[in-house]
């Protein structure tokens, strides 16, 4: 693997100066930040109301701005012709999808991660609670682009296929969004860190060791 280091932080560098360009990795942030901060205005000011939807709010609206970058994923890449030099470099690619679900991690979780401590303030949610809320949106965002990243993979070739990857994605979102909901609701009221973090942690972990071996798979067939 460290043979394949140079490679490996080059193609880092391309994707993540790539998913910044124009803007485009800031728009999962101000969706985040938008969908959460038009819940006061329409449930109302209560704080107790706010504090008992605040952490599924949070996932809900994590989990649906994680979506939007991935219709442009692989998809510039095949039709400008990229994808197939990409597949037949010396990083594998399994290395390449990856170093992708890294980069847009890097450019577009980031920012998420960032603002979700303010949001999970304004919604009256205990500053105690905090640290674990935002290792728990870490795990769920790498997720989240991890298997959203596979679906895009499958749908690469299809033209807007933005719906497409939302139908197959949610059903795969479900198990994190509830484990990692679970973790939050807990850190909130206080609680240590109990079974729902260390089955997300393992969600994360197993969906960061399958997503590239099927992303790779799937551009093959598709270049």
């Amino acid at each position: 693997m460290s043979g394949f280091a140079p490679g490996i932080r080059a193609v880092l560098a391309r994707e993540v100066r790539l998913a910044l360009a124009g803007g485009g990795a800031v728009l999962p942030a101000g969706f985040f930040v938008g969908a959460t901060w038009l819940v006061p205005l329409v449930v109302g000011p209560d704080a107790d109301t706010l504090a008992g939807i605040g952490p599924g709010l949070l996932w809900l609206a994590l989990a649906l701005a994680g979506l939007l970058p991935m219709e442009r994923l692989f998809q510039p890449d095949l039709e400008d012709g990229t994808l197939d030099p990409l597949l037949m470099s010396e990083l594998p690619g399994e290395v390449l999808a990856l170093t992708r679900i890294l980069a847009h991690f890097v450019a577009s979780g980031l920012p998420m991660l960032m603002m979700a401590p303010l949001l999970w303030l304004m919604l009256g949610l205990p500053l105690a609670g905090v640290p674990v809320a935002l290792a728990s949106f870490a795990l769920g965002t790498l997720s989240f682009f991890a298997l959203g990243a596979i679906c895009a993979a499958l749908s690469a070739g299809v033209r807007r296929g933005g719906l497409l990857i939302a139908l197959l994605t949610f059903p795969l979102y479900a198990p994190v969004a509830i484990f990692g909901a679970a973790a939050t609701f807990d850190a909130a009221r206080g609680e240590p860190v109990g079974a729902a973090f260390v089955f997300l942690a393992a969600l994360t972990l197993g969906a960061l060791a399958l997503a590239p071996l099927a992303i790779a798979g799937a551009l093959r067939l598709a270049a």
